[in-house]
């Protein structure tokens, strides 16, 4: 985060407020998406707000860069009583993220959504879409673990809406949508169930509070208990195996957007919740390395390993994005299991790598879409020659998912490789390895029939996606590019992340 401590976008006093800024802007723009006269007027509140959210997350990077931590209380009650913000420099790299995704995605859905979603609903689109954004950003500002359930709830309302609307190009998202519910308020439940043995065993939901407290009790099986449903919970929202059963469904019937969007952030949002209670909130202890070493990271490398051969044998691409980001999560908890600093860094490193390439892979298919219903593998034959800067952005999403040299995704992958051997976890390596060339065998399969076959006869005809598809969906690929080349911001980021987890020098 020392890139950002020379950064002043904002007044001193816009700055000061903008840790609850960048939540209720959003908030605001959903509630004037939902009462504008026109999809066009919907189309350009979303854009501005999404715009306002990133100023207001640089803002807050810039200040805690700065200060190290902020605390930010609400309505001027002081924590522990009152409700708090509380914002370290994985914070600040989530809301960065978050933020960043969401103008993208903004951008994108003025020309995306023409032939995904019916005309009479992208109002309401627009207004789930940025309600989803703020419910993201409160989950990874708020230091209140109850509030952290407000927000996960704030944001999976929008996103079960967001995944339905996809019925119009395909009618398997109704279903999708549903499933998705299920899962989801099973996720809820069980993290609240969570929050409650927590609370009874230290009488705080503020987690910097609930910290401390825990330090002091020893071995508490209420707070065990707490912890095991909290992950559980967690770990249906992040799509940890074996709790994804959700996610293929949903990315596969979900409009573009959605399937960009929650597989950039929504994932990654809890993903950071489970990084934050394991290894901030949840003291060190015999039990918290034994539910590292022998739960956490078990099922992380079945993911890898399990995930990526489903992947393989999938037919449609988006299933094939699907799987792979579930085995793309088994990667970056292997890196958080490790509880190093080295290891939590080379974690957070690859959240970003994965947010940014898959975020690329699903906004290039959804490039594909505006002309084409391609489904399976072999509907996408041969269209990059009929929309070859779509294809190339596809490309560079999947050599950076694949980890070829040069890439974001091959870094990610090596610094990973890099912090497990360091930490003497042989067999963490070697299963990363594994799930790499397993990983280039499913990305092989897409990029061969994309660009090195020939379109079947009869086939539909693509042709290439607008101008504001396009924009920001070379921003995405350019980024896994760049940060293949220099990866000064985002490694700064991590290693800062690593440090506010573990107290170790960044």
């Amino acid at each position: 985060m020392i890139l950002f401590e020379a950064i002043y976008v904002a007044p001193p006093a816009l700055t000061a407020q903008a840790p609850i800024l960048v939540i209720a802007g959003p908030l605001i723009g959903a509630c004037a998406a939902v009462l504008s006269p026109g999809a066009r007027t919907a189309w350009m509140i979303s854009v501005l707000t999404a715009a306002f959210t990133l100023w207001m997350s640089v803002a807050v990077a810039g200040e805690v860069a700065r200060a190290g931590v902020i605390d930010y209380a609400l309505g001027g009650f002081a924590q522990p009583m009152g409700i708090a913000l509380r914002i370290d420099a994985l914070g600040a790299t989530m809301a960065l993220l978050i933020a960043s995704v969401g103008l993208l995605g903004a951008l994108y859905s003025g020309h995306a959504l023409v032939s995904e979603v019916k005309p009479e609903k992208h109002t309401l689109f627009q207004s789930g879409y940025l309600l989803c954004l703020a419910g993201f950003i409160g989950l990874v500002l708020t230091g209140d673990a109850f509030n952290a359930f407000v927000f996960l709830e704030v944001s999976s309302i929008g996103t079960y809406a967001l995944v339905g609307v996809g019925e119009a190009r395909d009618k398997r998202a109704l279903p999708a949508a549903f499933n998705y519910l299920i899962f989801g308020t099973v996720g809820a439940t069980f993290y609240v169930l969570g929050i409650g043995f927590l609370y009874a065993a230290t009488g705080t939901l503020n987690m910097a509070d609930m910290a401390m407290r825990l330090a002091t009790l020893g071995d508490n099986t209420a707070a065990q208990a707490g912890l095991a449903f909290v992950v559980a919970g967690l770990g249906i929202k992040a799509a940890m195996f074996p709790l994804h059963g959700w996610l293929p469904g949903a990315y596969a019937g979900a409009p573009s957007l959605v399937s960009v969007f929650l597989a950039a952030t929504a994932t990654k949002a809890a993903i950071y919740l489970i990084i934050r209670f394991v290894l901030d909130v949840f003291p060190e202890g015999e039990f918290g390395a034994i539910f590292l070493r022998w739960i956490l990271a078990p099922l992380a490398a079945t993911a890898v390993i399990v995930c990526s051969v489903q992947a393989i044998f999938a037919k449609e691409v988006r299933r094939i994005l699907a799987f792979s980001s579930v085995a793309q999560v088994g990667f970056i908890m292997l890196g958080v299991s490790l509880a190093t600093a080295a290891g939590v860094s080379a974690g957070v490193y690859y959240l970003i790598a994965h947010a940014l390439l898959k975020g690329a892979l699903f906004m290039a298919v959804g490039a594909f879409a505006v002309s084409v219903r391609a489904r399976t593998v072999d509907d996408f034959a041969g269209i990059a020659c009929e929309a070859p800067w779509s294809a190339a952005a596809f490309g560079v999403g999947a050599a950076s998912l694949a980890g070829v040299p040069m890439t974001m995704g091959f870094l990610a992958k090596w610094t990973l490789i890099s912090a497990a051997l360091e930490a003497g976890a042989v067999w963490i390596a070697v299963t990363l390895a594994i799930g790499s060339l397993l990983t280039l065998i499913y990305v092989w399969r897409m990029l061969e029939a994309i660009f090195f076959r020939m379109p079947a006869a009869g086939a539909e005809r693509a042709r290439e996606a607008p101008v504001g598809v396009l924009v920001p969906l070379f921003i995405l690929a350019g980024l896994s590019l760049l940060f293949g080349v220099t990866s000064t911001l985002p490694a700064s980021m991590a290693d800062a992340s690593a440090a506010a987890l573990t107290g170790a020098a960044p």
